[in-house]
């Protein structure tokens, strides 16, 4: 009985580093000269740093040997004869320069300085050193170099990453630049929304260079895994239509904890019914009915004493969403709930103590969630990620978070969301969001909580378990950044009706 919310944009995909040298080739193959990508990348660098700069002020840009060099030389040719004083620098030596970065070096017509540890008093850095492909530490006179610009407090425009950042992890390897703003080409990549990388872009822009849709789709064609950043685009809510009614918008069970842990599931409860969940339950131990009674009115509450009360509850097939975790206590009791529950083929998400429950043993859990067909979501974050796949290649040292969580989802055989300030959504096919939505204000108590409510809401409502973890993950960042300071986790739940009306509009 529902309809989908039509959002304006498509889903983001997001180039890896190889993905884009792919795309480059392309471009290139198919008659448009490397030069000719080259200069619109500078002018779309020189672009942004008058929007930075005083007319006629002073830069310095900084080049490397590479193309991350070359683009910065037409950006440095371009402000000058914009009026710019420019103080032009290369980390090198200008015979290291080879083909198209070369040929942009030929048309700057001013001195080539040397990059050294030393900073001159300038208006705008013009980063282009290093760029998204680095595969090694910066050491020497480019560590130097970076660690000067970062003390002169000068506003810097990094070319496509800022000098330092793995581009596909967002690692910094070594020593990075602080940027201002990050100008980077035809698509973002990882690195740009994974901590730290996101933090060292600053403000992001992306300019289209001419490389065409069919070089685009060449690049991503030999992908491994589809990989967006977490926006609307990529999932769509359900929309209600005149025969819409409590029944027909699922009904989403919440285990509570004993007495005096009861608070993490009356807080995903409501984030459950506030998200569009026709009907919410909470189910409780006998001793801890009167705490929740107190404090539930809209949500239902049913006695669950052990897993073989939450099975005969089960029969209801109503009951379509189970969320499984805030404060319900670790242990065999909580595995055994967990196997029910997994076992009834429901939607399912997992959080807290019954991820903790299956620590070191992920294999079992995702026996479960195999053999019963769950629709499952697990939602961890880093400690109780790594209690959790101990001993599984998903916590290899190296691999990128994303990677990481891909290989997580494989591994459980369910969706995993796996929070921080760069929350990762993957599914067990690979396709894999990054979200960068969201404010340091969520870091409260209870906060995880509620988004695992909104995921169940979302799920009894029909959606799949990676639009439904998408989709929450991003619902429950625009609340924290329209709440902002004084945030918490009692009012996520309350905000969700004014993010679900904006996008409602946008449809």
């Amino acid at each position: 009985m529902h309809e989908p919310v039509k959002h304006r944009k498509p889903a983001e995909r997001l180039l890896t580093v190889e993905a884009m040298r792919r795309v480059d080739a392309a471009a290139i193959a198919a008659g448009t000269p490397g030069l000719t990508l080259m200069r619109a990348a500078g002018a779309a660098v020189a672009e942004c740093a008058r929007t930075l700069a005083p007319d006629g002020g002073r830069i310095l840009v900084l080049c490397g040997s590479g193309n991350n060099g070359g683009d910065g030389f037409v950006a440095a040719c371009l402000l000058a004869e914009g009026g710019y004083r420019v103080d032009l620098r290369l980390l090198g030596e200008p015979a290291a320069l080879k083909g198209d970065a070369a040929l942009a070096a030929e048309a700057w017509a001013g001195p080539i300085g040397a990059a050294e540890a030393e900073v001159p008093p300038v208006d705008l850095i013009i980063d282009a050193l290093f760029g998204a492909g680095l595969c090694r530490d910066l050491e020497g006179t480019a560590h130097a170099l970076v660690e000067a610009v970062n003390r002169s407090g000068i506003p810097v425009v990094a070319v496509d990453v800022p000098s330092g950042i793995d581009g596909d992890s967002g690692a910094v390897r070594g020593r990075a630049i602080e940027a201002t703003e990050t100008v980077t080409f035809v698509a973002l990549k990882p690195g740009h929304l994974l901590e730290p990388g996101r933090t060292h872009c600053g403000a992001l822009h992306v300019a289209q260079i001419g490389t065409g849709e069919a070089a685009l789709a060449a690049g991503l064609a030999e992908e491994v895994r589809a990989l967006y950043r977490n926006a609307p685009g990529l999932w769509r809510l359900p929309r209600l239509t005149a025969g819409s009614h409590k029944y027909t918008r699922g009904h989403a069970l919440v285990l509570s904890g004993p007495a005096h842990r009861t608070g993490a599931a009356r807080l995903a409860a409501r984030g459950a019914l506030r998200v569009g969940a026709g009907l919410v339950t909470v189910a409780s131990p006998t001793e801890a009915l009167a705490e929740n009674a107190a404090h539930l009115t809209a949500i239902m509450l049913r006695p669950c004493e052990s897993a073989d009360d939450l099975d005969d509850m089960l029969a209801d097939e109503r009951l379509n969403a189970l969320l499984l975790g805030p404060g319900l206590g670790t242990g065999p009791a909580t595995c055994d709930l967990v196997a029910v529950a997994a076992g009834a083929g429901r939607a399912l998400v997992l959080d807290a103590d019954a991820l903790t429950s299956f620590r070191s043993e992920v294999r079992t859990l995702a026996r479960h969630i195999r053999d019963g067909e769950a629709r499952a979501v697990l939602t961890p974050h880093e400690g109780e990620f790594a209690r959790l796949f101990s001993g599984t290649d998903a916590v290899t040292d190296g691999l990128s978070k994303t990677e990481r969580t891909a290989r997580a989802a494989e591994i459980a055989g369910a969706v995993v969301v796996l929070k921080g300030a760069d929350t990762v959504i993957a599914a067990p096919n690979r396709r894999t969001a990054i979200n960068d939505h969201g404010t340091p204000h969520l870091g409260t108590a209870g906060s995880g909580d509620v988004l695992g409510g909104i995921i169940a809401g979302l799920l009894a409502q029909g959606l799949e378990p990676f639009e439904a973890a998408s989709a929450a993950v991003w619902l429950h960042g625009d609340a924290g950044l329209r709440f902002g300071p004084g945030l918490i986790s009692e009012d996520l739940p309350e905000l969700l009706p004014a993010v679900l009306r904006d996008l409602a509009g946008d449809a």
